[in-house]
């Protein structure tokens, strides 16, 4: 047994025996274990992204030294296609060193997620961005920003802590002129990420397969890939110490029998803790199952906790019954079809995020058709106005016949997608307004503003160096097209995949947290109180005595009266009065009015009618109750 922390490893020397190793493993297939009981590991998710065929696979390959049973492309559809269409995990240990001898651990495991990189596969992209603690952004270095990079970056923002560049493919660069090209690229990408909430991020040159991958024994070992680890180590602090409490909760993401044994569920520990000998819960089957066994990254283990990327082995278990989901601590995760959310529109988003529209909502690896009806606390602005639209907008997703990174570029403006809603602040006590677009602004019509001329915002526009920030609340209610299981609080992401995916375009709308989770019907949601304002008109009909008139033109003879007893109106000239009630049964009805009345004050513009009430959407008031 050896203490790692009284080791002092050479990088280079550390960096040769550690592939050395890997590949005899990976060669001649030998199960071999260099880890010791008591070595205290630091699992840290690193997510590779970027578009199609930019060298994400060869990036894993190239930096691992363990693989799993889902890594390295080995999906048959994957090698008949030439492309990744699933999350590969794969890792590599790097010895705790310099100022990381402050964390309770003897050595750090990277656990590489490889995420495919074809539009049509950004709900599997969604899924696995959940889990990852550092983004690797992965820029073809001859091509710079295409669609799907700036997709990836958008998702970045969402949910990872930190981000690296990496520029793959320099080898293709001649040696001569590779020094200028790179840099070059360079300060173009950083204008763009700039305007991002990653700022001055890393940006490291690599060629994780020179020459190609029928080539390599040619042209050599892959180039910066040891750079590349070490501005990984430089962003595992103390920061991502991770709380060991909390019930358990487990993102699996495959699930696979083992003859002999049993059915194995892989999958990132996002919270609490799990033992050989527990009871877990599959929520959306409504199945409880003994742990039997753990592995992580095939060595056997008796305890798992948050960060970890194990595989967890159960018996009595019909693997076709999971492919995807949450394990959790029994009777902890709860199934729903309607919850309310905190909301966010995702800025480069170019259209309008209507109420009452259905999106494609993703929650961990789950994505499912929802409804979206969006509100606020009355009489605020709309959490962000698209009048006020930043200019990044324009470098990211730019038109067609632009490139993406041809302008100029500021760093005066700071604006952040990860921003979290004031969660807390919801109360299902209050009252809120509806909002017909998720940005819209009482009495402005910036639902629409910039929306034509979206791709023509460019930063030199010296409007748009400011600081935007968020002066309210916006919330939704999401109706689910079927359930969802997933705990309180879990972040979220609505989409149009509708869309041309062959568009320059962002399509991701907008994100948040789930804040209540309803079980309930979702057509009759009791907890939230949404209004909209309505106005009705009439007129008055005659007098009926010195304090009472009767009103006709405002409501159908059918219309039920007593919903609306009580309620205040106005007279074209300010006079106060209120619905007595129905008149007859052919809609009329009688108000009194606080001030009295005089027939020679109710003729020409005096005879008109106005209410003013709210009319709820939701809940028991819904239909039944006018308030104003």
């Amino acid at each position: 047994r050896i203490n790692l922390r009284a080791v002092q490893f050479d990088r280079e020397v550390y960096n040769f025996f550690s592939r050395i190793l890997g590949n005899l493993i990976a060669v001649t297939n030998i199960r071999m274990d260099v880890h010791c009981e008591n070595v205290r590991t630091l699992n840290v998710n690193v997510g590779i992204m970027g578009h199609v065929d930019c060298g994400k696979t060869s990036l894993a390959r190239a930096i691992s030294t363990h693989f799993s049973t889902a890594s390295l492309d080995k999906h048959p559809q994957s090698i008949e296609r030439g492309i990744t269409i699933d999350l590969g995990f794969s890792s590599f240990m790097a010895p705790v060193e310099g100022s990381l001898f402050t964390l309770p651990y003897d050595q750090i495991q990277f656990t590489i997620v490889d995420c495919p990189g074809h539009a049509s596969l950004i709900r599997t992209v969604l899924g696995g961005a959940h889990i990852i603690d550092i983004m690797l952004l992965v820029i073809d270095v001859n091509k710079g920003i295409q669609t799907q990079t700036a997709e990836c970056l958008v998702v970045g923002e969402l949910t990872a802590n930190n981000l690296i560049v990496v520029l793959n493919k320099i080898d293709v660069i001649p040696s001569k002129l590779r020094e200028v090209v790179v840099s070059n690229m360079q300060k173009r990408l950083s204008k763009a990420i700039k305007t991002t909430r990653f700022g001055d991020c890393k940006m490291v040159p690599v060629a994780a397969c020179p020459g190609g991958a029928d080539k390599m024994d040619v042209y050599g070992s892959p180039l910066g890939i040891d750079i590349l680890v070490a501005n990984l180590m430089a962003l595992v602090s103390s920061a991502q110490k991770r709380l060991q409490g909390g019930d358990f909760l487990l993102a699996a993401d495959h699930c696979f029998p083992v003859k002999g044994h049993g059915t194995v569920l892989t999958g990132t520990v996002l919270k609490g803790q799990c033992r050989v000998g527990d009871i877990v819960e599959l929520p959306h089957l409504k199945l409880q199952k003994k742990v039997r066994s753990l592995q992580v990254f095939k060595r056997p283990v008796q305890t798992c906790a948050v960060g970890d990327r194990v595989g967890m082995c159960i018996t009595q278990f019909d693997s076709k019954l999971f492919e995807r989901g949450i394990v959790a601590a029994p009777g902890t995760v709860p199934s729903f079809i309607a919850a309310v959310v905190s909301a966010e529109k995702i800025r480069f988003f170019k259209g309008i995020v209507h109420s009452k529209m259905r999106y494609h909502v993703t929650v961990g690896y789950t994505t499912v058709m929802a409804t979206a009806v969006f509100f606020k606390a009355p009489g605020h602005p709309a959490s962000l106005a698209t009048s006020a639209k930043s200019c990044e907008e324009g470098i990211l997703f730019g038109s067609q016949d632009d490139s993406p990174l041809q302008a100029d570029c500021t760093n005066d403006v700071d604006i952040s997608l990860n921003r979290e809603s004031n969660i807390s602040a919801f109360n299902e006590d209050l009252e809120y307004e509806y909002s017909s677009c998720l940005d819209s602004v009482p009495g402005d019509n910036s639902c629409t503003a910039g929306v034509e001329h979206f791709c023509e915002l460019r930063v030199e526009d010296k409007r748009c160096h400011r600081v935007i920030t968020s002066t309210c609340s916006t919330w939704a209610l999401l109706r689910f097209d079927r359930p969802v299981t997933c705990p309180a609080g879990s972040k979220y992401v609505a989409s149009r995949f509708d869309a041309d995916i062959h568009k320059n375009s962002c399509r991701l709308a907008f994100h948040g947290r789930i804040i209540h989770p309803s079980v309930e019907d979702p057509a009759s949601v009791k907890h939230i109180k949404v209004f909209t304002m309505k106005k009705r008109f009439g007129s008055v009909d005659r007098v009926h005595d010195v304090k009472t008139v009767i009103g006709k033109g405002m409501f159908k003879k059918e219309t039920d009266m007593t919903i609306f007893q009580g309620l205040r109106v106005f007279t074209s000239r300010g006079e106060i009065g209120t619905i007595a009630g129905a008149f007859g049964k052919s809609g009329k009805f009688k108000v009194c009015l606080k001030d009295g009345v005089s027939p020679s004050d109710l003729k020409g513009n005096a005879s008109r009618l106005i209410l003013n009430y709210k009319h709820f959407l939701f809940g028991k008031e819904a239909g039944k109750q006018m308030k104003q």
